[in-house]
């Protein structure tokens, strides 16, 4: 393995108050925090709700249609499965005589709503169609519906092409010439300053509808948006009502199956625990029963539901192994690791046994590894593939679509996404002139810094630093998310024990100095890939880490959590 770089994080002078835990506030004047107020995440301190463009128009087209039959098109992943559970719930309580969802089947219908979609859609006889998370691209769709008498509200966060589909109203805080101060709403953001204008206007306390930031918080984490500070209003007020035990019945059931403790829950969780298995019902069967189960207040049939999702999640775990591990073994033919070697800017990966639905996690594990944008191919229809791109900060890989598309139009059937993931699809025959081409535009807009795999941290602790304290400070400081990391620290370190457990992972004790006391430490998924070993026994090892709390039988110790291990150099 080539030993990445590590690069610290510049430090502005401290300019915040001097109460908090001093590496807590260096973490945070690192991350753009320069004010108190930037650190107050009371629900008063969002970004007012009428700002965001169309949403007042939103209002009064939902309630237009108060009592006709509205019905909701979601999306299969866990943002719009949030979407739509929340738009249900709101638009339920708020007296709406008729609301139902419909999600598209990712491997039948694809992405959005399209003319399939509208024509399913017809049977139940809508008189409103309301996108959650998609509809910016779906212009025969929109076209359909409004053909056959249905209005069409459009909300959605995904990047607009040069023209919008003939909606009744669009509500996207990305559409051009929007006055709306954060692009990073994810689509249950959209989705909740709709609803919180509508609220508005018929009259109602907030609160009717603040209940549901549980499934704010999960679905924008789940998305990876960058937690901005109205994110993580949305986020931090989420979690606090699922501390509180006031989450819906579905939440509860799958934090109990991941085992996490509501009272302790954190940002990571719904990221790494919850959002998998609720993202498992769209990739691995009908993400309907991701839907069902946020919005179900029946505490059993939310339970029998996220006991399904679980399942579904351990079948993905399975699938996504193998598909990783055939990814990695392509891209170690490459032999990019032998001095000298070039890999190129981008890579394109793709087999015929792939499952369309994982293509997306593999193409993002290899990103991990290779530092570079990667997209991952599986077949959908007879002669079409579907494509699945995880990008790296600095490189927006929907600019690198379209840029692709104006060297060869009607190279690709459909795409869209974010600076970060997109999907594409394109006729299996043309795989390999899109990764030429694919691979030349990021070449003409990359710069080696981008690529290079550099580890940013916030630099050293001291040894008084690694402190039961000092993790505790950093934990309740968040939440922490994309574009607001939560810290990460270098140092040096020897190792006093190493075991391996399961296989794969690293269970080390370490210490920073003769003088100081050992720590615990864990590299999880260390082992995976054959091409990294144990550290022996009193071998120095420099490590980049995050400090956490490790809360075992009742005791609470510091522990480093490892994101990479390598020998010091002599």
């Amino acid at each position: 393995m080539i030993r990445r770089p590590v690069k610290r994080r510049v430090l502005p002078p401290l300019e915040i108050s001097s109460n908090l835990h001093p590496v807590l506030a260096r973490a945070y004047a690192a991350r753009g925090i320069r004010a108190v107020a930037d650190l107050e995440l009371s629900l008063d301190r969002l970004i007012p709700i009428g700002s965001l463009d169309s949403v007042d128009e939103a209002a009064s087209l939902l309630l237009a249609h108060q009592l006709g039959r509205v019905l909701i098109i979601g999306d299969f992943d866990a943002d719009g499965a949030t979407a739509s559970a929340l738009m249900i719930r709101a638009l339920r309580r708020f007296g709406f005589s008729h609301v139902d969802f419909l999600v598209p089947d990712r491997f039948t219908l694809g992405y959005g709503l399209s003319v399939g979609v509208v024509e399913l859609a017809k049977e139940r006889k809508p008189s409103l169609l309301v996108t959650v998370d998609n509809g910016v691209s779906s212009f025969e769709g929109v076209a359909l519906a409004r053909a056959y008498g249905m209005d069409v509200l459009i909300t959605d966060h995904h990047l607009p092409g040069s023209e919008l589909p003939d909606a009744t109203v669009h509500v996207n805080p990305n559409l051009p010439g929007s006055r709306f101060l954060s692009k990073s709403l994810a689509g249950v953001g959209v989705a909740f300053y709709v609803l919180a204008a509508l609220c508005r206007r018929l009259g109602l306390p907030l609160a009717r509808l603040t209940d549901f930031l549980d499934l704010v918080a999960l679905g924008t984490v789940a998305d990876v948006v960058p937690l901005d500070h109205n994110n993580r209003i949305l986020v931090h007020q989420g979690l606090r009502r699922v501390r509180a035990g006031r989450a819906v019945p579905g939440i509860r059931a799958l934090c109990a199956l991941a085992e996490r403790a509501l009272i302790d829950l954190r940002a990571g969780d719904f990221g790494f625990a919850i959002a998998p298995r609720i993202n498992a019902a769209g990739r691995m069967s009908d993400m309907s029963i991701g839907i069902e189960c946020l919005v179900t207040d029946d505490e059993g049939r939310a339970l029998e539901l996220a006991e399904r999702l679980d399942l579904l999640n351990k079948q993905r775990r399975v699938t996504e192994a193998k598909m990783q591990e055939e990814a990695l073994a392509i891209v170690s033919r490459l032999n990019f690791h032998e001095p000298g070697a070039q890999l190129p800017y981008a890579l394109c990966l793709f087999d015929p046994d792939w499952h369309a639905g994982v293509v997306g996690l593999v193409a993002g594990r290899v990103k991990e590894q290779i530092h570079r944008p990667v997209v991952a191919f599986a077949p959908a229809e007879e002669g079409i593939v579907r494509g699945s791109a995880r990008s790296v900060p600095g490189l927006h890989v929907k600019d690198i679509l379209e840029a692709v598309v104006v060297r060869a139009p009607g190279l690709l059937h459909k795409f869209g996404g974010h600076a970060m993931a997109a999907g594409l699809t394109l006729s299996v025959e043309r795989v390999s002139e899109f990764a030429a081409l694919f691979a030349s535009e990021v070449a003409r807009v990359a710069d080696p810094e981008m690529i290079s795999g550099a580890l940013l941290t916030d630099g050293s602790l001291t040894a008084a630093e690694l402190s039961l304290e000092t993790a505790a400070a950093l934990r309740e400081g968040g939440p922490w998310g994309s574009a607001f990391p939560e810290p990460c620290f270098d140092g040096q370190f020897t190792v006093l024990e190493c075991r391996v457990l399961k296989e794969k992972h690293l269970k080390l004790t370490v210490r920073p100095s003769k003088e100081a006391k050992p720590i615990d430490a864990i590299a999880f998924n260390w082992l995976v890939g054959g091409q990294r070993q144990p550290p022996r026994i009193s071998a120095a090892v420099d490590l980049v880490y995050r400090l956490d709390v490790n809360e075992y039988q009742g005791l609470r110790r510091p522990q480093l959590m490892i994101e990479d291990l390598e020998l010091a150099s002599p």
